[in-house]
């Protein structure tokens, strides 16, 4: 007679209670650890007639187990606002507070409904393009349906979230990775032509703040400029040290010391016509705390208002749109100024590296993905390639 093969500990024979007399009910008893759940670890537990129905299940269910396709049945509530903080704000390489801000506003952007709606671990099905859509702002009224990289933002916010907390073990899978993302077209970007950048300079002439708008010009980021000092500014040796940000962070203007990231700091030459223009800027500037005296601010920001108080950065957006809204130019964001500097530098002949590191930019691909561009000139430039050769050349 063949050996009974003994039982895997996850399978467990078991006798059914059974009127006396009659013939006893066995069954088979199946335990499976499924994951952690709120700290606490989750199982399966079922019944097979049989004892080889019971074995094949488990080898079934460990497969699915180690393939994350097999979540614990037990609903979690998550909620927006709680483990947004405290999670990412505790990892050990949290992320900055404008990054962190943005992530806490785009999840309490649907708090109301995510607060409320019951996380099926089981089916692994929490988010749909159609939620992000369907929010409402605060008080009830309705939101506008998002856009494609709006919705697509916002998984990616919630995705850091709920990443964190299935680290920690209160949620058994990251579950807004199993959400498509939202198809849609990619954003496109205006930038000016060499001409129209002359048409913006000789427009903010007489602009208190041209020299900020040659900054702009130059490739510097909103942040960069808000929180560049004079002490990062050596007129002598021209050049500027790009490392200081001033920041939108939930509508109040934050100060940070470091850079963007490790590739955002930077030493960079100054351009000749941006030399002259912060120049006039601090004879400007010494003049305007020369008639305020004590009033006077005074906190060493290059770019401020005539009492030497720094600009939110919000507002250098909108001082941007009026500094050129009666100029024949396209009325392009103050950002997109930073993509005209490198498609400018770009279709001169600068080698994309070197754009790249003016930028501050570490991955040279994402610098000519994003933020070099076709102009129509250059184009019509491209198009004259296809000409055929003259006589001479034959020759």
């Amino acid at each position: 007679m063949a050996e009974r093969r003994q039982l895997p500990p996850q399978i467990r024979r078991v006798e059914l209670a059974r009127r006396a007399g009659s013939k006893p009910v066995v069954r088979y008893q199946l335990t499976v650890d499924t994951g952690i759940v709120d700290g606490k670890r989750k199982q399966l537990r079922r019944r097979y007639r049989t004892e080889k129905e019971a074995r094949a299940a488990l080898v079934e269910i460990q497969g699915q187990v180690m393939r994350a396709a097999m979540f614990s049945r037990q609903r979690s509530r998550w909620s927006g606002r709680v483990p947004t903080g405290s999670g990412l704000a505790t990892r050990s390489d949290p992320p900055r507070p404008q990054a962190m801000n943005t992530c806490c506003s785009r999840c309490a952007a649907n708090s109301a409904q995510l607060n409320d709606q019951v996380v099926d671990m089981s089916a692994g099905q929490v988010l749909d393009g159609e939620v992000a859509g369907s929010l409402e702002r605060p008080g009830g009224r309705p939101r506008k349906a998002w856009s494609a990289r709006s919705c697509n933002y916002m998984l990616g916010a919630l995705s850091q979230v709920l990443a964190q907390l299935a680290a920690e073990g209160r949620l058994a899978r990251n579950v807004a990775e199993l959400v498509d993302r939202v198809p849609g077209k990619a954003r496109k970007f205006e930038t000016f032509t060499a001409e129209q950048v002359r048409t913006v300079l000789g427009g903010i002439a007489n602009d208190r703040n041209q020299h900020t708008w040659h900054l702009a010009l130059a490739g510097l980021r909103r942040g960069e400029i808000a929180g560049l000092r004079w002490d990062d500014i050596d007129l002598s040796r021209r050049t500027v040290r790009i490392g200081k940000t001033r920041v939108d962070v939930g509508g109040r203007a934050l100060d940070q010391d470091d850079p963007k990231t490790a590739s955002a700091g930077r030493v960079l030459p100054i351009p000749e016509a941006l030399l002259s223009e912060l120049t006039a800027a601090k004879a400007r500037q010494a003049a305007e705390r020369l008639a305020l005296g004590e009033a006077y601010a005074g906190m060493g920001y290059v770019v401020c208002n005539e009492a030497g108080e720094p600009y939110h950065p919000s507002t250098l957006s909108t001082m941007w749109q009026a500094a050129i809204k009666d100029l024949d130019v396209p009325q392009v964001r103050l950002h997109d100024a930073r993509h005209t500097c490198a498609t400018l530098m770009h279709l001169q002949g600068v080698p994309i590296a070197l754009v790249a590191a003016w930028l501050g930019h570490a991955d040279v691909s994402f610098t000519l993905r994003t933020y070099v561009h076709a102009q129509p000139e250059a184009l019509e430039l491209a198009a004259r390639s296809f000409a055929p050769p003259t006589s001479s050349t034959r020759d």
